[in-house]
């Protein structure tokens, strides 16, 4: 896997989270009859909200993005997006449970949605999100915090 950061996001990053997220789901709009070229755009710069939003760095070059936006009974996991060609290294697993892993020191809720049909859901599955609801475009999924437990030193004898 690839050295990898997040830094946090500013206004400036909006274009470029923008053309990436019409890259990363093109194809599942697509399947369900509702990507729109423009749409799918500006749906993200609408929503864009840098204050909870970062951006993934590999080699110190814009990879991907995340936004983990509080809301009255947990936090969203949104605009998570990373660039097709480091898809499947590991870095979207990595980052997934660096926020988790934070989520759960603070004890928080986390729910997201994909788009039916999505690999990602997968992903989102092996760490721990179960479906809340669903229609049928999305797959509205939680994930319950976690407890922490410090690991307990074992004695050899």
């Amino acid at each position: 896997m690839a050295d990898w950061e997040l830094r946090p996001a500013s206004a400036a990053d909006v274009d470029a989270v923008a053309e990436l997220r019409a890259v990363v789901l093109r194809a599942d709009l697509e399947r369900l009859g509702r990507y729109d070229e423009q749409r799918v755009r500006q749906r993200l710069r609408d929503g864009f909200a840098p204050a909870y939003t970062w951006v993934v760095e590999v080699d110190a070059a814009f990879a991907g993005c995340v936004a983990l936006r509080p809301d009255a009974d947990a936090h969203w996991l949104e605009h998570f997006y990373l660039t097709p060609r480091l898809q499947g290294s590991g870095i979207g697993t990595a980052v997934l449970r660096e926020l988790l892993d934070r989520c759960d020191s603070a004890g928080t809720r986390v729910r997201l949605n994909v788009l039916r049909g999505s690999p990602a859901r997968r992903l989102y599955e092996r760490h721990g999100f179960t479906v809340d609801t669903e229609d049928p475009v999305d797959v509205f999924m939680v994930r319950e915090p976690r407890a922490i437990t410090a690991e307990v030193p074992t004695m050899s004898m």
